[in-house]
């Protein structure tokens, strides 16, 4: 990143999860990607979006930390390199229904806003939330979600708003709580009641809009919408409590700062 706070070159290294989305959507002049494989000592299985939802997660926490090293609103740093049309359309609709500045200014001790986008398989998203912090416990609490979806032209409406919905929630037990433990080679975390996923009482308003582009062929919508929750949530935890999280679960992950 220059001195004026615009980012001149990225490089970017995916270890053994693969390439979705792995191609940065930011207009950057200097590029270099790559996904590298790897002999792997557990057996591996897919996820859904694949590795769409560790590149953009990874992506989007380290855009909030060149926002703040440039101290620059989050939202602005990102609209200030993003040339594609369709993600500044979701992620500044997402903002706009979250009411983004507002909230940012008016929100009180402990209270953290965060926000992320990103783009897979041809779809669009942008996420904004809203998180209570208690630092003498480690307690997160997501009081408020809104997130912006662009596909293409809509066709089943209510199964579009049920794949967001789904990967919403789920995207939230990958973000939050589930984890899997080891100790000196035994996975510790052998039967369900040790894996936390999240319940009722976990899951906040969500407030959802779909962006309908009938100009656009329809593209899959199952996946893309997970990929940008985990990303907001460790962003709005920064917001609220100074520590940035750079790993998955988030909760165990703030524990360790503590």
């Amino acid at each position: 990143m220059d001195e004026k706070g615009s980012l001149i070159a990225w490089e970017f290294t995916n270890i053994n999860s693969g390439g979705s989305a792995i191609e940065t959507p930011y207009d950057i002049p200097n590029v270099r990607t790559q996904s590298l494989g790897s002999d792997s000592p557990l057996r591996q299985g897919s996820y859904r979006a694949l590795a769409a939802a560790a590149n953009n997660f990874a992506r989007e926490v380290f855009m909030d930390e060149l926002a703040h090293l440039a101290e620059t609103d989050p939202l602005e740093f990102r609209l200030a390199h993003l040339g594609d049309e369709r993600i500044r359309d979701v992620l500044q609709a997402a903002c706009d229904r979250f009411n983004w500045k507002d909230r940012k200014a008016s929100k009180g001790p402990g209270v953290g806003v965060g926000l992320a986008c990103g783009t897979e398989k041809g779809s669009c998203v942008g996420a904004c939330v809203q998180v209570v912090v208690d630092r003498s416990n480690g307690e997160i609490k997501l009081e408020h979600v809104c997130e912006t979806f662009e596909c293409g032209a809509i066709i089943n409406p209510d199964n579009l708003l049920a794949q967001v919905q789904g990967c919403i929630i789920m995207g939230l037990g990958g973000a939050l709580f589930e984890e899997i433990e080891f100790e000196e080679g035994r996975i510790l975390t052998d039967r369900f009641s040790r894996y936390r996923v999240p319940r009722f009482k976990d899951v906040p308003p969500l407030d959802i809009h779909l962006l309908d582009r009938a100009d656009i062929p329809s593209v899959g919508a199952g996946e893309t919408p997970i990929i940008a929750i985990a990303p907001a949530l460790s962003n709005a935890i920064f917001d609220a409590t100074g520590v940035r999280l750079r790993s998955m679960p988030l909760q165990t992950a703030l524990l360790k700062e503590a």
